[in-house]
């Protein structure tokens, strides 16, 4: 728990959570506390943080997807948050999500949002916020989440949407290689405006991705393992549609800012949703 504290007092967070931070500081122990109760007597597992539940997957998926979102709800913690009146003691954590057009950041977006659909007012055209909110007796998180559209004028809009975030998601389609060869331009622009935000490389569709030949799909996977190694970023394949890695990204931004007791689990297999780091 004193790693917890230590951690929270190293996070480059905007004026408002510098003032609040000796209160979250009491708040995540009970926090913690209040998970353990939840992991069924094993302590060296991770303690999932919980959910909103979110809508059940199209009819008739392929079988490997199925079998990947299966995988991805076996630990649901039966811990519930809600939504107080006041803001008086929500800390606010900004990520960045960058990424080509038509890759389905909005998708994977609002996936993770669910029912909340707290929408914000983003000061440029160009960007999408929305908030997610979780709540324990009393200390609120909130992840403030800037998605750049990814048209033309995208560059213009990254000092804004980059600045003070904890973490970084740098997102493409695992169906277009172009989108993968992007990820470095995306990279090198944010890291101009900021350099300790947490890097993440998601690919989108998996879905549509393992209806490839399996030769493709090796050497798409191959190549989205070396970029990922390039700007050391721990590497997740995803699906909006299917929620498949979606909150398991955000436990893992999670974890890795309060040095949460989590241990992520490396799927290197060539036909399932891939997590290397």
């Amino acid at each position: 728990m004193v790693k917890v504290c230590r951690k929270i007092s190293h996070i480059t967070l905007s004026n408002r959570i510098q003032h609040r931070i000796s209160g979250l500081r009491r708040r995540i122990f009970r926090l913690l506390h209040h998970f353990l109760p939840c992991s069924g007597g094993k302590p060296s597992k991770y303690l999932m943080l919980p959910h909103f539940a979110e809508p059940s997957p199209p009819s008739q998926p392929p079988p490997s997807v199925v079998e990947a979102t299966q995988d991805e709800s076996v630990q649901v913690s039966p811990c519930q948050f809600h939504t107080p009146d006041s803001d008086s003691d929500l800390v606010a954590l900004k990520i960045s999500l960058l990424g080509d057009c038509q890759i389905g950041k909005t998708s994977f977006l609002e996936k993770y949002i669910g029912n909340e659909q707290e929408q914000g007012s983003p000061e440029k055209k160009g960007l999408n916020q929305m908030d997610k909110t979780l709540v324990v007796e009393g200390a609120r998180l909130s992840y403030c989440i800037w998605e750049v559209e990814g048209n033309g004028r995208s560059q213009e809009h990254i000092p804004l949407a980059c600045k003070d975030s904890v973490a970084i998601l740098y997102m493409f389609d695992l169906t277009s290689r172009c989108t993968l060869n992007s990820v470095i331009g995306w990279y090198k622009e944010s890291r101009k405006w900021n350099q300790t935000a947490i890097p993440v490389m998601i690919g989108t569709k998996f879905d549509d991705f393992i209806q490839l030949p399996l030769d493709l799909q090796w050497t798409i996977a191959s190549e989205a393992r070396r970029y990922s190694k390039a700007i050391n970023a721990t590497l997740f394949f995803s699906s909006a549609s299917y929620n498949i890695n979606v909150n398991k990204i955000f436990k893992f931004i999670t974890a890795k800012l309060f040095d949460l007791p989590w241990t992520l689990e490396r799927n290197l297999t060539v036909g399932e949703p891939i997590i290397d780091f």
